[in-house]
């Protein structure tokens, strides 16, 4: 697999700040926090009230060139979700959403997760294709989804 390159060499958080969504003490809280519990920054950012969800996918969409793809409209072939199990679903917040000839698409909270795009392709026999989703909207199409099978 291919190694992710960077369309912005700016961190995250320092991303956020250009963008008004957090302040400077935001970004120090919240990196206080992830010395002690670990964690991603914009998880932790989420978690503590800093920004929302929406906010940290559109930085991770500029800073990546990740697309973003909001699913709470998102009409998913069960042909498709049968790709997936919903497990694996579940343990990396992702969700297929497409699959054409050898190429699966799939909508991921953390698109920068190698191991759960290399654990799609093996489970596929796929090529996979990250879109950056929020993980409430990948947890409610998992819901749906895999619970009108």
């Amino acid at each position: 697999m291919p190694s992710l390159k960077r369309v912005n060499t700016k961190q995250l958080g320092e991303l956020l700040i250009e963008r008004k969504i957090i302040t400077g003490e935001h970004l120090q809280k919240s990196l206080d926090y992830q010395k002690v519990n670990g964690g991603l920054v914009g998880e932790i950012l989420v978690q503590l009230g800093f920004a929302n969800e929406e906010d940290i996918a559109q930085v991770l969409t500029a800073q990546y060139g990740f697309p973003y793809l909001p699913l709470s409209n998102y009409d998913i072939d069960t042909d498709v979700i049968n790709i997936v199990p919903v497990q694996v679903a579940r343990q990396y917040c992702l969700m297929p959403i497409d699959k054409i000839g050898n190429n699966l698409t799939v909508a991921m909270s953390n698109p920068l997760n190698t191991q759960a795009i290399e654990d799609v392709e093996t489970i596929s026999k796929c090529v996979v294709q990250a879109f950056v989703s929020t993980t409430s909207d990948i947890r409610r199409a998992i819901e749906r989804c895999y619970v009108k099978k």
